[in-house]
């Protein structure tokens, strides 16, 4: 007599039936406490806030006199420092998406409808040229090159885009054509320098986008004072206001005049779509993350890493380009010595974030807008100062570029491997 024994799958239960497969709940537990990217990244905002968190609590005078006696009346440091910190957070939520009690007072009548809207337009204003610049970095680092010089090519789009906003008498849709073409122009024309360089001599792109940053500075600077430039009606350094026809026209004005995104932000989205678009359908798209990857393998399958890492620079520096028009067609309406701010290293600093994907990029400078809308309203509720808002940004890319700290920290579990087709852009953002 004999007995017969049935398994699968290697030594799997007997009867020929596999153990039924964990709950759906326990599987998306367990991929969301992984290391991938979007967790590392919403952890890294975590922590970046937690550690703001603690600065606000020591640059308060009176709360630093509470922790003096803190082991006699531990209670008094604690609750005055949550009391702060909330305070000062929720300030920046209200500043950023929305307040609460100005909708309440909307819809019982008090309020005009636009006041609702204002955090968001705010929002949605500083994320717009931030959007352009971090997809100046994101499509030439996929490339293998690493664009320091969003601030010049930045610039010289403003440039291009006020002299057409007020040099050239053009009719109204014409003229905000043109001026924007005008940005995108100049913008690709200084980031063409670099990559031909690059390209002819092998100049390193990091070097010549910072001496080339300067030089757009510095040219600005010669420009606005310029007596063809100049405004003959101000004492200071300022060119002269943009026409009326070459503006970005605001996308909210039926509601209010204070609610100030404009055209921008819609621009901005085609953009990221057609990036998007590009690095994933075109030709041109798999050439560049090809050269990115290994310009050498790239060379032997036949492909120009020379002309790639000039059309590269050439479109990176087109929507820097265009990330400056949206500064001097939208808020500013003229050329000033500090018209483009710090537009073009926030940049930077969102394409990293955002990991170098269009998507990604436009997440990053969404976040980036709203800790700069929030944070102007935190430092006027609440006291607390502009800069720390800016630190708040500088750790949320170091955490992101550590995803080994971030992993560590939160004991997250490691991510399922994925080929180096997927990593490339096949799935997250």
């Amino acid at each position: 007599m004999s007995t017969t024994t049935s398994t699968t799958g290697g030594g799997g239960p007997r009867g020929g039936r596999h153990a039924p497969p964990p709950p759906f709940a326990l599987r998306f537990l367990q991929q969301l406490w992984s290391a991938n990217t979007v967790t590392v990244t919403v952890l890294a905002i975590v922590l970046a806030l937690l550690v703001g968190a603690i600065l606000i609590i020591i640059a308060d005078p009176q709360l630093r006199t509470m922790y003096g006696y803190f082991f006699a009346r531990p209670t008094d440091a604690l609750g005055a420092s949550w009391d702060r910190v909330a305070d000062a957070y929720a300030n920046l939520f209200r500043g950023a998406i929305v307040d609460p009690g100005v909708v309440a007072r909307v819809i019982e009548g008090e309020l005009p409808p636009a006041r609702a809207f204002a955090p968001i337009s705010e929002t949605l204003r500083f994320a717009t040229p931030l959007v352009f610049t971090g997809l100046a970095f994101a499509i030439a680092f996929r490339g293998g090159l690493f664009n320091i010089g969003v601030q010049g090519q930045a610039i010289l789009g403003a440039i291009g885009a006020a002299l057409v906003g007020f040099l050239l008498p053009l009719p109204v849709v014409l003229h905000l054509v043109a001026a924007v073409l005008a940005g995108a122009l100049l913008g690709a024309t200084w980031g063409f320098i670099p990559g031909f360089l690059k390209a002819r001599t092998g100049a390193h792109e990091v070097i010549v986008t910072i001496m080339l940053n300067w030089v757009g500075l510095i040219f600005l600077g010669w420009l606005i004072v310029q007596a063809w430039v100049a405004d003959p009606t101000r004492a200071d350094a300022i060119s002269r206001p943009v026409d009326e026809s070459a503006r970005l026209p605001r996308l909210l004005a039926w509601l209010g005049p204070g609610l100030r995104v404009d055209l921008g932000i819609v621009l901005a989205v085609l953009a990221v779509v057609a990036v998007a678009w590009l690095l994933r359908r075109a030709t041109f798209g798999f050439e560049l993350r090809a050269v990115g990857l290994s310009p050498d393998a790239a060379r032997v399958a036949g492909m120009s890493v020379t002309g790639t890492y000039v059309m590269v620079m050439v479109v990176a520096g087109a929507l820097a380009g265009l990330g400056g028009m949206t500064m001097v067609l939208g808020p500013a309406l003229a050329l000033t010595p500090a018209v483009i701010g710090n537009v073009g290293f926030d940049g930077i600093l969102v394409g990293l974030l955002g990991r170098a994907k269009p998507w990604g990029v436009f997440a990053a400078a969404l976040l980036f807008g709203a800790l700069q809308a929030g944070g102007n309203r935190m430092q006027v509720s609440s006291g607390v100062s502009l800069e720390l808002v800016q630190v708040i940004q500088a750790l949320i890319v170091v955490f992101v570029a550590a995803p080994a700290l971030v992993k560590a920290i939160f004991a997250l579990r490691a991510a399922r491997a994925r080929s180096i087709a997927a990593a490339d852009g096949g799935h997250g953002w």
